[in-house]
């Protein structure tokens, strides 16, 4: 029944531990992964102790001081192969998404496929690193600047994209000349050997074992090691914006660089003259697809009040018609939550809803069978409910009704968060004033699309407390290398910048 899990090497006991030779046997302790789906289990993980994270940060240094050496082009050559090894595997690897962290089948196979399209996309920049010539002021000089690969790179990513954040981050690190560290959360550590196991073994076969390097361990021992470690010169780490802080301030501390993919806490304004209909569908993928896991998940949405109490019957509606159940089944819609922590605090938030004044208008129960399952939910509330302000991770969406449309924009922004952003409207003045200067303060603005679901193409990420840091497509490919202004004189002679005189 699941044979897809063999045929990705996931045995009984796997490795959490692998570099330029494979894997190793770690030292750690064995943890248990669980299906959020149904409660079973499926593996078990051998974790890696600081021990181990030392051979593995050892490796990957090597095998840098050689790595950069080769031709970006040539390590787009081997990044192309690897999206074609990808490819090859969709089917069981996004099998593996859905049973491991409980996204619906369709989503599993669209995080493998975004990590296909990840590899294409950096093949192409490998061929476009490119610097900025600039004119000298002093004659007969000239002034450019260059990229250099940066070193090893340490990526921490989170379970609820488990392969495609990772790919972001190692496909473009690897055409820069870097070489990396993947420490992925302990609630996905299957997708992250099967992953492994499959790109590396294209490094491997052109003899560039260690470019990718795995290491599975507690945060409080190998995470910490990690983001200490003044031999990473960048950490990008993707999760919850108190885990953010902590990371960049050790990272600081040590003046490393961090690249930053925290919370969010998404707003949808339909406007009064929005296409309901698209609306509609956009909001409920938003706010339900991984079952609110996502960064980018809608959490609150603005209904001017011309169309606010009939699009609220209709979201309803909506709600009411949604399958919930086994993410494995092509018919389900919404699958589990992660874990049964998640769970809590789904229930938890609900209490604090009610006792801040909300009203659950459908949804707020568990869903009676095995897993970690519970009911899509829309709450009426206010702004000012101090638990507006912040991101549960869950499917719960937060309705507000507004009268002008710089209202709505004032309240979207009028939160600590700036990861994802849309407005539903068919007028182009409503549209440029959300896309003002004056309008969505957040990384990405979208008109008549929804808060999910962005492109690769386009540079990810948000601002204020989620983080600040751009990856996948524009040019996140400079936050993988150094820059470096190089002047030349190719004169007798040695004038200096700004007129400056100095006669010896």
């Amino acid at each position: 029944m699941r044979d897809f899990l063999s045929r990705l090497g996931i045995e009984a006991v796997n490795s959490g531990a692998a570099t330029s030779s494979g894997f190793f046997t770690p030292g750690g302790s064995t943890i248990g992964v669980t299906s959020p789906g149904d409660g079973t289990e499926i593996a078990k993980v051998q974790l890696a102790t600081t021990d181990d994270y030392e051979k593995v940060i050892t490796e990957a240094q090597r095998v840098f001081a050689s790595w950069r050496e080769l031709p970006a082009p040539k390590r787009g050559e081997i990044v192309r192969e690897v999206g074609e090894a990808l490819r090859a595997q969709k089917e069981d690897l996004g099998r593996l998404v859905t049973l491991e962290v409980g996204k619906i089948l369709s989503e599993g196979l669209g995080e493998v496929q975004e990590s296909v399209d990840m590899a294409d996309l950096a093949v192409g920049m490998s061929r476009q690193l490119f610097g900025l010539s600039m004119h000298s002021e002093r004659p007969a000089h000239r002034m450019f600047e260059q990229w250099h690969p940066l070193g090893v790179v340490g990526i921490i990513t989170a379970f609820n994209f488990p392969n495609a954040v990772w790919a972001w981050n190692a496909m473009v690190a690897a055409v820069c000349g870097d070489t990396m560290i993947w420490k992925p959360s302990l609630k996905a550590p299957l997708t992250a050997i099967a992953t492994h196991r499959i790109c590396d073994a294209v490094f491997q076969k052109h003899g560039w074992g260690g470019v990718l390097n795995l290491v599975i361990g507690e945060d409080a021992t190998v995470g910490e090691t990690l983001i200490a470690d003044r031999r990473i010169p960048l950490v990008s780490a993707t999760g919850s914006t108190r885990m953010g802080r902590h990371v960049a301030q050790v990272v600081a501390g040590r003046l490393g660089r961090t690249l930053l993919e925290l919370g969010g806490n998404n707003a949808v304004i339909v406007h009064g003259d929005a296409n309901l209909d698209l609306a509609l569908r956009g909001i409920v993928f938003g706010a339900c697809g991984t079952a609110g896991q996502r960064c980018t998940s809608t959490r609150r949405v603005f209904l001017h009040e011309s169309i606010a109490s009939d699009f609220t019957d209709r979201l309803v509606k909506a709600y009411g018609s949604l399958s919930i159940g086994d993410p494995l089944d092509p018919g389900t819609l919404v699958g589990p939550l992660i874990d049964a922590d998640a769970v809590g605090m789904y229930e938890r938030a609900l209490v604090t809803i009610r006792e801040q004044g909300g009203e659950i208008l459908c949804g707020g129960q568990r869903v009676d069978r095995p897993g970690n399952y519970v009911q899509p939910t829309l709450v009426r509330a206010r702004h000012d409910m101090p638990i507006v302000q912040h991101e549960t991770f869950a499917p719960i969406v937060y309705l507000f009704t507004y009268s002008d449309l710089d209202e709505a924009i004032a309240l979207q922004n009028d939160v600590d968060q700036g990861l994802s952003s849309a407005i539903f409207t068919d007028s182009f003045g409503g549209a440029e004033r959300f896309l003002s200067h004056a309008g969505s303060d957040c990384g990405i603005a979208n008109v008549n699309i929804g808060t999910s679901g962005a492109e690769i193409g386009g540079a990810f990420g948000g601002e204020k407390d989620t983080g600040g840091g751009r990856e996948a497509g524009s040019d996140s490919w400079k936050a993988y290398m150094r820059r470096q202004t190089c002047t030349l004189n190719r004169s007798s002679e040695l004038p200096l910048a700004q007129g400056v005189t100095f006669d010896v």
